[in-house]
């Protein structure tokens, strides 16, 4: 089986990469797509706040995603980026640079930024932990003065280590808005006035210094794991990113000069030595050499390159030098299109994320105004204004929505980065939503359960005539033939034919030429009009076969199939694994596709359907209650993908399927098709465990904060925790391998089954 990198590259069709949400009205003008890299989002609230003041800008719509700190924006073209950068500003935010590349420094520099702050935090709240509860437990311990070293340990905490979210709170108060850094703030700072107040008046016993800089801590380091695990998740693309060589050796007259990658220009003569990655794609023009492919397609054997042969960019030379002609460079490469696709996906929402945005938006001012009746009630109800207080400060810091914001987006840049990573490019989140779903996949035949070659099966020969001699007359004349049919006879036959003259095509029927003085035809049943079959070849006469004539005496008949695919099998028995239902779709006769079938075990086959009419079954299925995902490559295959719930096309397939697809398979292996569903749905159980234990946190903490069951301290700690704990079951995600095991699908099934 010829690898997927020895084809032609694919050339990515350009509407993927402009792929975009469908205009508000039909009469919106053209627009263009615009992604903005956006600064001062603490949470999934800043997000719907900055992506509201976007829209509100006529004729733009946009999308910004709270874990990719990243906003899609179509504008038409009398809107301008300074427009746009403006609208963000007056939102509270900023604009820090157009997304033209992976930017993994951003989250590292944040991530060191946080880690100064925690670092100091923590050095000052421990030992005014340990001396406020110890003197307030002991009061014999107390000493002069022991309240103001307390606050002293407690200034640079409040005033320095969380400025973060005082300066967020500022800003949103100036545009009349609230985010999670506003229950932060008002509940740090909340803690320590009331002590400050407590110690000038001396009209209190409890402090609350600790809770201060303890919340402080605690959440600085949430966010400072959180900022470590989105970088990780970011990184994935990145890694796809860095699969691009940075230099490249670029043949000029007799001399190769070295080069920057920018530098190359399609038609240029590169070289490869072992060990060096490929700069682009491109075709072997010289050398020999083992190529590392694993980066891009999976798999992890090298598989041989040679003169003929296509490349891409991205691989890795290992053992020979290569001479290369390239074909793609730069950003129309096959891994500069798919980081592109990946990303793009990674910036889509899924809809649960859409109600989460939502549920955030509104829920700080419910938060605020529950606080507020928290401390009212304990006061109403006869208890002291500092139990009140205390109650009201825990509510503010539980119900920080981190974790709610996090745990959609987190989950989908690792699914599909690590998607990516092995060659399964989701160009959409409704994909991955559809999989869900999916009982039923149709597969169609012809280039996609098998690989499009023609093998010689079999020689029918009369009685007197070998089957060699059948064989090297039909190959003598088929050698002046290039229809696949021909190479196939040919490479069957072997070397030392016998010449052939006068060569002439048959169009849809065969060939003749002369061979040995005598004419010899070589084609369908079709051409034996006039001529009796023999006996000993009625058998033959199928599409699948080729008659040898000699004269007017009909000497046998080559036999052949298409070649399956060498993954066919372990593919199909691996989505039968999952409890799929499979369905075999052919234009082919009704023989060669059960033929097909009865090899694959598939007991469901539809063949000699036209190419209009593969999108009507697709629908029919769908009729009948089945959730449906379709499998195809041609450009016949284009409208079932299209109709299909899930449209899932292989890489090497026509760039109209391309555009039909959800999900492209770059490996040109068909358990990626299984990997594809199980990936899928491991990232949906995740999101919705992210959410369980989201909502479940919040509705939980909530009133045994409010009825004072949690100590601001806990209640500063748990909120970190919970956002840790979201962030890093999506991490999870990054161990994902192929063809996992049959435990962590009947977990992600039974998930499935419960949220249904």
């Amino acid at each position: 089986m010829t690898p997927c990198w020895t084809r032609s590259p694919v050339e990515w069709p350009a509407d993927l990469l402009e792929k975009a949400p469908a205009m508000k009205t039909s009469t919106a003008p053209l627009r263009q797509r615009t992604d903005l890299v956006i600064g001062g989002m603490t949470c999934a609230a800043c997000a719907v706040r900055v992506e509201r003041a976007l829209n509100r800008i006529d004729g733009v719509e946009a999308t910004v995603n709270y874990a990719t700190e990243k906003a899609t924006v179509l504008r038409p073209p009398n809107v301008s980026r300074e427009a746009l950068a403006s609208a963000v500003g007056a939102a509270g935010y900023s604009v820090e640079a157009d997304e033209v590349e992976f930017d993994d420094d951003r989250h590292g520099t944040r991530a060191r930024n946080l880690r100064r702050r925690m670092t100091v935090a923590a050095v000052l709240t421990f030992p005014l932990c340990d001396l406020s509860i110890t003197l307030e437990l002991v009061p014999r311990f107390q000493f002069p003065g022991w309240q103001v070293l307390c606050l002293l340990l407690a200034v640079p905490v409040v005033f320095w280590c969380a400025a973060p979210f005082h300066r967020a709170t500022l800003r949103n108060l100036r545009h009349g808005s609230s985010s999670m850094d506003t229950l932060v703030s008002l509940g740090v700072l909340a803690a320590f006035g009331w002590s400050a107040w407590a110690i000038i008046t001396g009209g209190a016993d409890t402090l609350y210094f600790d809770v201060a800089a303890g919340v402080t801590t605690f959440i600085l380091a949430g966010r400072y794991f959180e900022a470590r695990a989105k970088g990780g998740a970011a990184s994935l693309l990145t890694a796809l990113e860095a699969l691009t060589a940075k230099q490249v050796r670029v043949v000029r007259g007799d001399a190769e000069v070295l080069l920057d990658v920018e530098d190359l220009r399609r038609g240029d003569l590169f070289v490869v030595k072992p060990g060096e990655r490929l700069a682009a794609d491109g075709v072997v023009v010289d050398g020999r050499s083992a190529v590392d492919t694993s980066a891009m397609t999976g798999e992890p054997l090298p598989v041989e390159a040679s003169v003929g042969d296509r490349v891409v960019g991205g691989t890795t030379a290992l053992d020979g030098r290569l001479l290369i002609s390239a074909t793609h460079v730069g950003a129309a490469t096959q891994v500069s299109r798919m980081a592109a696709l990946a990303e793009r996906a990674q910036a889509d929402k899924a809809n649960v994320q859409r109600l989460v945005d939502r549920v955030c938006a509104v829920f700080v001012p419910l938060v605020l105004a529950a606080a507020l009746l928290t401390m009212a009630g304990w006061v109403v109800l006869g208890s002291e204004l500092g139990t009140g207080f205390a109650a009201a400060v825990s509510v503010l810091i539980v119900a920080c929505p981190c974790a709610l914001g996090l745990a959609t987006p987190t989950a989908l840049m690792a699914g599909i980065g690590r998607g990516a990573q092995l060659g399964i490019l989701v160009k959409e989140i409704g994909a991955l939503e559809a999989s869900r779903a999916i009982d039923t996949v149709v597969l169609d035949k012809t280039g996609t359960l098998t690989s499009g070659r023609m093998t010689v099966t079999g020689v029918r020969t009369i009685a007197g005539t070998s089957r060699e001699e059948v064989l090297r007359l039909a190959a003598a004349v088929e050698s002046g033939s290039e229809h696949p049919v021909a190479a196939a006879i040919v490479a069957a036959a072997g070397e030392r034919l016998p010449d052939s003259t006068e060569f002439r095509a048959l169009p849809g029927l065969g060939v003749y030429a002369v061979v040995a003085g005598s004419t010899v035809t070589v084609g369908r049943a079709a051409l034996l009009d006039g001529l009796t079959i023999p006996r000993e070849l009625v058998h033959a006469a199928t599409d699948t076969a080729v008659f040898v004539v000699r004269g007017q005496e009909v000497l046998g008949a080559v036999e052949l199939t298409d070649e399956l695919r060498g993954s066919a099998h372990a593919g199909v028995e691996e989505l039968h694994r999952l409890g799929l239902r499979t369905v075999l779709l052919t234009g082919d006769h009704e023989r060669a596709a059960r033929a097909v079938a009865e090899l694959l075990s598939i007991n469901d086959v539809r063949a000699g359907v036209l190419p209009a009419d593969k999108a009507k079954i697709v629908r029919e299925l769908r009729d009948a209650g089945h959730c449906v995902a379709m499998v195809g490559d041609g450009i016949n295959d284009s409208a079932a993908l299209a109709s299909a719930d899930l449209g899932i096309a292989l890489a090497d397939g026509t760039d109209l399927a391309l555009k039909a697809a959800d999900v492209i398979l770059v490996r040109e292996d068909l358990r990626a098709v299984a990997d594809a569903v199980r990936l899928a749905r491991r990232t949906l159980a995740t999101i919705r465990g992210n959410l369980v234990w989201a909502f479940a946190y919040n509705v939980i903490a909530l009133p045994l904060a409010a009825i004072g069951l949690l100590n601001p301290l806990i209640a500063g700690a748990a909120m970190s925790l919970s956002s840790v704990l979201v962030v890093g079951n999506s991490m999870r995600l990054h161990s994902f391998r192929p063809g996992e095991d049959q435990v962590a699908q009947e977990v992600s099934q039974a998930m499935d089954q419960t949220t249904r």
